[in-house]
């Protein structure tokens, strides 16, 4: 593929899954011929038509329920949801339906459909296009949860989850739909959901995040090196499973870590990675785990920087664990 972008990934990874396989449908809000608000699903409609790329009315609710009825009876939906913020109409029909689908019926039927979704702040679009609602999602069992940060990862999990027989929700850091071009492979790849990306070694500290605030997450790290202090880097990738393995073996050698996601505080994903930490390796830490996270407020219009987390609250945080 090339020099690309996720958003260019995700078109084209959505391209090569359905050439693949004619189970594969794309449905959703102005997907067609405009190919979706932010061109993720650009130039699908004129080559494969209407009855594979369908522009949806707008109701998040119609579109879960479409694709839960298109999964039940043998395809494989991929549904856009245009901002994750508009989700909510259509939780019920996830939460309630199609994650409990394979446990309902014993295992006689499964949804296998993924639903995509632009996820987080830093856009300027307040606080109906900015939230960040992984945790409702999290706590669902019968549901996989991804949130991947790099355009190479993006084509790998995005191919796991299109080919998973049980729902998965794709959540897609917006901010960095152009914001980042790297190499991605030409060859066909997938990336097992629960495996965790080590993107750096070091032995002063651990940072650990996901999604958009990967990228600030790595600009502390390089900050960190400027001041001779060494910090091993962790991008979780999928939230549902998580890799709890690769974490806990980081952090148990390290002994301090800064836990980052700009989702608000309250019952954050961090929360429950603090606890699995503490739980589990309580006698290996020589520092209590921080949260670097966004407040518990409605996500703001005019201040969304000085919400999300960025590299000097990172800073300031490892710090604290260093001089515990």
């Amino acid at each position: 593929m090339g020099l690309a972008t996720i958003v260019q990934t995700i078109a084209h990874t959505l391209d090569e899954e359905m050439r693949r396989d004619d189970r594969v449908v794309i449905l959703g809000e102005d997907v067609g011929k405009r190919g979706g608000v932010f061109l993720a699903t650009e130039a699908l409609f004129q080559k494969y038509g209407p009855d594979r790329v369908i522009d949806t009315p707008l109701s998040e609710a119609a579109i879960i329920g479409a694709a839960v009825g298109m999964a039940v009876h043998g395809l494989r939906p991929v549904a856009e949801i245009q901002f994750a913020d508009y989700i909510f109409p259509g939780f019920d029909q996830l939460v309630s339906q199609a994650a409990k689908l394979r446990y309902r019926s014993g295992g006689q039927f499964s949804a296998p459909m993924v639903i995509r979704m632009p996820a987080g702040g830093g856009v300027k679009g307040g606080h109906h296009h900015s939230q960040s609602p992984e945790t409702h999602f999290v706590h669902t069992p019968g549901l996989k949860v991804v949130y991947p940060s790099t355009p190479h990862d993006t084509k790998g999990l995005l191919k796991t989850a299109i080919r998973d027989d049980d729902p998965v929700v794709f959540m897609e850091p917006k901010r960095l739909y152009r914001a980042i071009k790297e190499e991605v492979p030409e060859e066909d790849y997938c990336i097992e959901f629960g495996k965790a990306h080590l993107r750096r070694k070091g032995d002063d500290v651990v940072l650990v995040s996901y999604g958009a605030t990967m990228a600030e997450t790595l600009k502390a790290a390089d900050a960190l090196h400027e001041q001779g202090i060494s910090a091993e880097v962790i991008d979780l990738r999928s939230l549902l499973p998580w890799d709890k393995t690769t974490v806990c073996r980081s952090v148990a050698r390290v002994g301090r870590v800064v836990l980052v996601s700009e989702a608000p505080r309250m019952a954050n994903f961090m929360s429950e990675v603090s606890a699995t930490l503490t739980e589990e390796i309580l006698d290996a830490l020589l520092a209590p785990p921080i949260r670097v996270t966004g407040f518990d407020t409605p996500y703001p219009y005019a201040y969304d920087r000085e919400y999300l987390p960025g590299p000097n609250r990172i800073l300031k945080a490892v710090q604290k664990v260093l001089s515990y």
